[in-house]
Formats: C-alpha cells, structure tokens, sequence
C-alpha cells in the first residue's frame, strides 16, 4: 500500500457559529494535543481563502507555534478542496435529515456522524479501509488478511467446483 493522506476530521472537529482565526487556532491545539503530534510530527493545512485563514496571527502561529506549513487552495478553484467539500456534503445529507431542538443534539448527530465515518466506514480511496485503520497503522495487516481470506475462497470455490463436475462425471455414466 502505497503512502496516502488521510484528511483528519477525526482527530478533532468543532460547530461553530462563525469562524475566526482564534477558533482555528483552538482547534489545531486541540486536534495536535489529541493526536500528540509534537512540532516534528506537524502535519499541513490545505485550506480555502477564507479570512479566518488568511489572517496574519494564524499565519504567525501556525508557523511559530505549531511548526505547521499553510498551503492555501487557488482563489476560485473549489476543487482543491474537492474532498473535504465532499466531506461536508456527506455530512449533511445524513446530519440534516433530522430536527435538532438545540445545539447539543445537533453537535451529537455530527459527533455520531464523524465517528462512523472515521471508524466504520470503508473508504474506496483507502483501498477500502477506514481512516482509523490507515491512522493507526492497522492497514497492511488488514489487506494481508483479506487477501488470505480471497485466496481461501478461491481455493474453496474451486475445490468445490471440481467436486461437483467429478459427481457429474460419475453419475453421467
């Protein structure tokens, strides 16, 4: 399996209402305390042009402080940000089907959401594992599984076949 991004919802994510720079800064500190990534281990920030991100003290602090590389997607170019924009589509297909009486429940079904998207669902990208399979390093032994679970069906398909068309042979004659 070759090397792959894992874009990381899971690791932490927050509503909020509005968004500026000191509300991205927290949840980097958040999501970098989580996942215990120190300055070495930083990861990148792809993000959008918003003004939260193109704001000087976030520039400053992901630099300074984190040891984190800013790459900003191309103005007008939504695709860059093709996945997570998917992402948020998945999102709220599931999200929005329901009434949320107040922000608690509305913060639960996202919660609900990113936890089976980050630990149950199977990602065609991640040759069909979950993100937390590809975070944890639990990847190659699950491929190397599967693969020898393939290989025993096969043998036993065949086996079988070969059963069936030596008792049709036998009962021909």
């Amino acid at each position: 399996m070759g090397k792959k991004t894992v874009k990381d919802p899971a690791i932490h994510h927050e509503l909020s209402s509005n968004m500026k720079s000191k509300d991205v800064q927290r949840c980097i500190d958040r999501a970098m305390k989580q996942a215990a990534i120190g300055k070495k281990d930083a990861p990148r920030l792809l993000s959008d042009n918003g003004s939260c991100y193109i704001a000087k003290d976030l520039g400053e602090y992901l630099s300074s402080e984190q040891g984190i590389k800013h790459i900003r997607g191309k103005p007008l170019h939504p695709q860059t940000q093709g996945k997570i924009e998917r992402y948020h589509r998945s999102i709220k297909s599931v999200v929005l089907l329901d009434n949320y009486y107040c922000p608690e429940q509305h913060v639960c079904a996202i919660d609900q959401y990113v936890r089976y998207y980050n630990t149950e669902r199977y990602h065609e990208s991640l040759d069909n594992l979950t993100p937390e399979d590809v975070y944890l390093g639990r990847g190659e032994r699950i491929l190397k599984e599967r693969q020898k679970i393939k290989e025993n069906t096969l043998r036993q398909r065949r086996n079988r076949y070969q059963m069936e068309k030596l008792l049709d042979s036998i009962t021909a004659n």
